[in-house]
C-alpha cells in the first residue's frame, strides 16, 4: 500500500514559493501529454469554459499525476455534486468559480470536507484513494487538498478580506476577466483600470499573508505579478499558445513567399 502523496502546489503557496500555471481547456488527454514535460508547476484543467466532462478530465489528471504539475480543476459551479465527483477521480486541488460572499466560500469548503467537518459523501474505492489502497487517504485528504476561490466581481473584491479568512481557503485568485466586464470593460482583462481595483486588494491579502493567484495571458505581466508577490500565476493557455503558434506560422510563410 501506498500513502497519500503530498500536494505540491499546496506546499509551494504555503511556503511563498512562486508557482507558474497554464490553463487547459483544450479537453484532450494528448494536449496534456504535450504540455506536462514543460515544467509548469501548476496547471488548471477547466471545465467552466470548455467542453470538459468527467472522463477527459480524468484522462488528463492520469497524465498530469506523472509530470511534475499539479493539476487544478476548475467545476462549472460551486456544486458539492461536482466537487465529490471530482475529487473521487483524483483532482488535487478545485478552483471554485464566481464566490461572492463567505457563506459561498464555506460552502465551497464543506462540498471538499467528509463529515462531521462537510458534506462530502464517502466512497472506500476510487481513483483518490487507488481504489482503496492509501491507508492514510481519510485522515490526510483535508490537508493535502488546495481549495482556491476565484473572485470575479466587485461585490467580491469588496468583502475579498472576510472571504480569504474563511476556514479552509487556501488561496484567492483573482479573475480580472469577469471583474472587467462587471465595470463594464467586457474583454480588457489587462485594462489598467481593472488592475488598479485588483492590485490594493491583492496587496492587502498578500500581507495578511494569504496566496494569492490569478490568470494573465501576457508572459511580462505574469512575472511582474510574481514580483509583486502573487503566489501563483498562470501564465497562458493551451488553447491560447496553439492558435498563436499557427497563426504566426502561417503568416511567417505567407511573408516569405515572393509573388510572381
Amino acid at each position: 500500500m501506498k500513502t497519500l502523496p503530498t500536494n505540491k502546489f499546496l506546499r509551494g503557496i504555503q511556503s511563498k514559493d512562486p508557482q507558474i500555471g497554464l490553463w487547459i481547456s483544450l479537453c484532450s488527454n494528448i494536449g496534456a501529454d504535450v504540455v506536462a514535460p514543460s515544467g509548469f508547476d501548476w496547471v488548471l484543467v477547466d471545465m467552466e469554459h470548455s467542453a470538459n466532462d468527467y472522463q477527459s478530465v480524468m484522462s488528463q489528471l492520469q497524465v498530469f499525476d506523472t509530470s511534475k504539475a499539479t493539476a487544478i480543476v476548475r467545476p462549472e459551479w460551486n456544486d458539492p455534486v461536482a466537487v465529490k465527483r471530482l475529487l473521487d477521480i483524483g483532482a488535487r486541488g478545485l478552483l471554485f468559480p464566481m464566490i461572492n460572499s463567505v457563506d459561498e466560500a464555506k460552502q465551497a469548503v464543506a462540498a471538499t470536507r467528509y463529515p462531521p467537518h462537510g458534506i462530502r459523501g464517502f466512497s472506500a474505492s476510487t481513483r483518490a484513494n487507488r481504489y482503496g489502497r492509501t491507508p492514510d487517504y481519510i485522515d490526510r485528504i483535508e490537508h493535502e487538498t488546495a481549495v482556491i476561490v476565484q473572485i470575479e466581481s466587485k461585490a467580491a473584491l469588496a468583502v475579498a478580506d472576510d472571504i480569504a479568512a474563511v476556514d479552509g481557503v487556501d488561496g484567492v485568485f483573482f479573475g480580472p476577466a469577469d471583474i472587467a466586464a462587471d465595470m463594464g470593460l467586457i474583454g480588457q482583462p489587462l485594462n489598467a483600470a481593472v488592475w488598479d481595483v485588483i492590485r490594493p486588494v491583492a496587496k492587502r491579502l498578500i500581507a495578511l499573508g494569504v496566496p494569492v493567484g490569478t490568470l494573465v495571458a501576457d508572459a511580462q505581466f505574469a512575472a511582474e505579478l510574481i514580483n509583486d508577490g502573487f503566489n501563483f500565476v498562470a501564465c497562458g493557455s493551451d488553447i491560447g499558445l496553439l492558435a498563436k503558434a499557427s497563426d504566426a506560422l502561417l503568416e511567417t510563410v505567407k511573408s516569405k513567399i515572393v509573388e510572381t
